[in-house]
């Protein structure tokens, strides 16, 4: 089950999410992020975490080098391509992969990167690159999701996620500014209903039988 908190900032926010059921959590790397966090503060919180989170950095547009160095110096275990890469970093990067994707843009991404890819579906925004709280197309959803491996982001909240499990049936979900006070700041009861509502319809709705395993995700 792939249970992502993103846009962690914080100790205290990703020991929150971890005690209530997230497998995994997102560390934004992206400098014009809101939701920015400073590489040596990650590398201090991926290291108190239980082994069994799948911990995931955010780039946008980095270069591959910079994307190796920061992975092994953080001990990141997942990357989030949140920008235009070319598929040739699904070649380079030794890591699992989700590659993020809008409804406009899938159609020519899905088919050029490998199967394994994980894709998260985000509602389209050129500028701010997620976060944004716009809700995707759930029944568009739907159709990719039997197709491929989707997280779905984009515009959950703890009210909506029940409703968005059992129409979209995706892989897993991702959720940031729905769960936040502020950017960056977490909401702990938020949070915490995000996490059990999203575990009982994971268990209550099966996924799509497409790809069921994500490389460094734990299943639960």
């Amino acid at each position: 089950m792939f249970l992502k908190i993103c846009g962690i900032t914080n100790l205290d926010d990703a020991m929150h999410a971890v005690e209530h059921g997230a497998t995994a959590l997102g560390f934004v790397l992206w400098p014009r992020s809101p939701r920015v966090v400073q590489r040596d503060t990650v590398t201090r919180i991926v290291a108190q975490l239980p082994a069994t989170v799948t911990t995931v950095g955010v780039f946008v547009n980095e270069s591959i080098d910079e994307i190796v160095r920061t992975m092994e110096r953080t001990n990141l275990t997942a990357i989030q391509l949140h920008g235009d890469e070319p598929v040739e970093y699904a070649e380079a990067l030794a890591w699992p992969i989700l590659r993020s994707v809008t409804l406009e843009t899938a159609s020519l991404v899905a088919p050029a990167w490998p199967d394994d890819t994980t894709l998260l579906l985000d509602a389209a925004d050129p500028e701010r690159r997620g976060g944004t709280g716009q809700q995707v197309d759930w029944e568009a959803a739907a159709a990719l999701a039997r197709r491929r491996r989707v997280v779905l982001a984009g515009g959950l909240t703890p009210v909506n996620v029940t409703d968005a499990i059992g129409r979209v049936r995706p892989y897993g979900v991702d959720v940031s500014s729905g769960v936040e006070d502020a950017p960056g700041v977490k909401n702990p009861g938020k949070v915490s209903q995000f996490l059990t509502c999203a575990r009982k319809a994971m268990l209550d709705e099966p996924r799509n039988a497409v790809g069921r395993s994500f490389k460094g995700a734990v299943e639960q």
